[in-house]
Parts: structure tokens; sequence; C-alpha cells
């Protein structure tokens, strides 16, 4: 895993090994094992029962959303192991407020991670990626281009969303973590539905991810991999075998099964090229003694999958935590236009140009992508009466 001061810049499984996976209708859920088990970082899944979340983040800046469940990190700082979960004593913890309107029920917290001991910080999966692929040039043009609202220079980009799906709505899911078998070394799993990389999920222990397992049903999805679910009732064949003439004993067997196995891994691995050696942009949002908690999106490529996530790394760079994010197209569009217009100074025509586009035909990208509420009236019916007379 290559590093740069700490900060992740691409995501290798080294130390982990990839074992065969498990098929339930489209969806292949792949096991990752650690080989070698510090103990010294453990994850706790800390539940909430509310229909909904607001997270406060700076001032008059919220996030809302529906969040199941956070999970609490607790370290020591001299590689020393932390006894399992289960055999020690936790003192209870007001994790923000909670607000009861008898047709649906609140929880007010204060920000995606927040340290609750010198050893123990909690924070809410996936929103933390979420929150800060949602913050990308949050702020809008800096310049007072006469090309935008008096909204955007103003607000910036105002309230923006994006959408989700739960993964028990997608098909097979839920059947898979019910059935699947889990490894004596399992600490993650790749997820495909219909072949296509839905989310990567690591935690430090075997113990961890035993309690943690049914929590991947909790986690939030992309509109692709939900369409897909749907879409498709089987994974792509694809088969294995042995060349049975080279069998003569059972030590040829036993070599040619090791190695079948080896090569199925590799080809899982190759399926997740998507997020796996991928050019990252990261961001440390938290230092835990000897990890570093951060979060990501992969280079962002029009024609290629893109993800965001979050991560724990060690000071050497040794994959602790995962858990990532399919963007969908539209996404992966909006993100792709806002961060070309940060790049130009979010100058219409020095962006268009460089896009290849004229200044009517970037105006319509921005309107497609959900944009045009950050130009003026003026420029947006200047360019529908262009295009209608063309």
């Amino acid at each position: 895993m290559a590093q740069k001061k700490n900060l992740l810049t691409d995501i290798s499984l080294q130390g982990l090994e990839i074992a065969c996976s498990q098929v339930r209708g489209a969806v292949r859920i792949v096991p990752l094992l650690r080989r070698n088990v510090r103990s010294d970082l453990r994850l706790m899944k800390r539940s909430y029962d509310e229909d909904l979340a607001v997270v406060s983040l700076e001032k008059d800046i919220n996030y809302y959303s529906y969040v199941p469940h956070g999970l609490v990190m607790s370290w020591t700082d001299d590689g020393s192991p932390l006894a399992a979960f289960g055999g020690q004593m936790h003192k209870s913890k007001s994790d923000g407020k909670r607000l009861d309107y008898g047709c649906a029920s609140v929880r007010l917290m204060h920000r995606m991670r927040k340290r609750e001991s010198n050893h123990q910080l909690r924070f809410l999966p996936l929103h933390l990626a979420m929150e800060g692929f949602l913050s990308m040039f949050f702020s809008g043009p800096d310049i007072a281009w006469s090309e935008y609202s008096k909204y955007a220079l103003s607000h910036g980009l105002g309230c923006r969303y994006e959408t989700a799906v739960e993964g028990r709505y997608i098909a097979r899911l839920e059947d898979a973590i019910r059935v699947f078998e889990i490894y004596p070394k399992q600490v993650g799993v790749l997820i495909f539905v219909a072949e296509a990389l839905a989310s990567a999920f690591v935690v430090p222990t075997p113990e961890d991810y035993r309690l943690l397992h049914a929590s991947l049903l909790e986690d939030f999805y992309g509109e692709l991999i939900y369409q897909y679910g749907l879409l498709y009732d089987t994974t792509f064949p694809m088969d294995v075998s042995i060349n049975e003439s080279e069998i003569n004993d059972l030590a040829s067997l036993r070599l040619a099964i090791e190695k079948m196995r080896t090569d199925w891994a590799s080809f899982q691995g190759f399926m997740a090229e998507g997020i796996l050696g991928r050019q990252l942009q990261s961001k440390i949002v938290y230092n835990a003694g000897p990890f570093r908690l951060q979060r990501f999106i992969t280079d962002i490529q029009l024609k290629e999958e893109n993800h965001i996530g979050e991560a724990i790394t060690r000071e050497d760079g040794e994959l602790e935590y995962l858990k990532t994010f399919r963007l969908s197209t539209a996404q992966t569009k909006r993100v792709y236009l806002l961060s070309k217009l940060a790049e130009h100074n979010w100058n219409i025509d020095a962006t268009a140009k460089a896009l290849g586009n004229n200044y009517d035909q970037f105006v319509h990208r921005l309107e497609k992508a959900g944009f045009g509420y950050l130009l003026n009236q003026q420029v947006r019916e200047q360019v529908i009466k262009r295009r209608r007379k063309r």
C-alpha cells in the first residue's frame, strides 16, 4: 500500500488472503482472511433506533440521513492486545439526544467522528465517506462570475443530497449473509452483485467480523447494485477445473486443488480492480495513536467504476478497516463536473473548452446533472433559446 506521510494513496490487500467465493443468486461474496491478527485495534457496533439522524458538522451545516448504527474504535498505543468486547466492562455513553415526535423519532448527533475517551472513538460508517463526498466543492465559486445566481454566490451548492439503497433491499443479499459460511480467520468480504463490485468491507479481527457480519445489511449501496439485483438471477458462468491426467495420487490431487484455489482467488482479486490499486484522493480525519482514520474517493474516471470509502491504516500502511460505496454513473458525472469547474476557478468558458464543449453544451450538461440552479435565470433562458433555434 503506497503511502506519503501516512496518507492512503491506493488500496491493496497486503496481509489479507482471498478465499473461495460463495454464490446465492446474483450475489457473490468473497471472504477475506487475515494472516496475522494483532488485536491492538478493535471495532464494536453501537445500534441506534431512530428514523432519522441529524449530525451537526460545522456552524449552520448539518447532515441528514437514516443512521442504523455507529462503530466504536478502541486501540492501544504500545501494540498490546485489547480484551474481547464480550469480556470487557463498558460504561454506557450518551451518543447524542433522542427526540420522539410520535410519528417519527430523530437522533441529534455531534460530528461524524467523536472522541469518547483517550483510546476510544465513535464514527458513523459510510456516512463519514458520504459526508466527505457531499462536501466536495460545496462552497461553490470563489469569484463572483456574472453567470452564477445570487444563491450560488451566497450559499455555494446549498442543500446537496444523494440517494442510496439499504442492503436489505438488494435481492438475495440477506439470504447470502444469513447462510454463507464464515471462515475461522475471516475479517472481511468483497461483495459482488451480477459480478459488479458492490462493496469491500474489512475489520481488524475475526471476532470483530463475526459481530459485524450482519451489519452489511444495514449499510447502504448504490442504485446500480440495486438494479442489478433485480435484473439478474445468477452470476456470470465461470468455472475452474483440474486436469485429471496429471493426478496420480492424493499428493498431486492436493497440489492441484491448492493451485485451483490460488488461481481462483487471484481472479476474484482481478474482479475488484475497480477499487484495488486505484489512485485515491484521501484525507486523514483522525489520528488514533499508531492508526489513521481516513476517507477517500478513487480518481474520477467517467467510463470506469468509481468508489468512495473509509479506511483505518497503521503507520506502516497495513489495512485494518475498510468500507466502500460504489458511485452511480450520475453521481460520478456530478462530482466530475464540479471538479472541473473548481479546477478552472468556476469559469464556465474555460471549463467548457477543457472538456471539448462549447458554452451552451456545457451549460446543458450542468442542467442535466442537476446543477442548473447554480446559474442565473438569464443565462439559462438564453441557452435554451439558442438550442431551440438549431
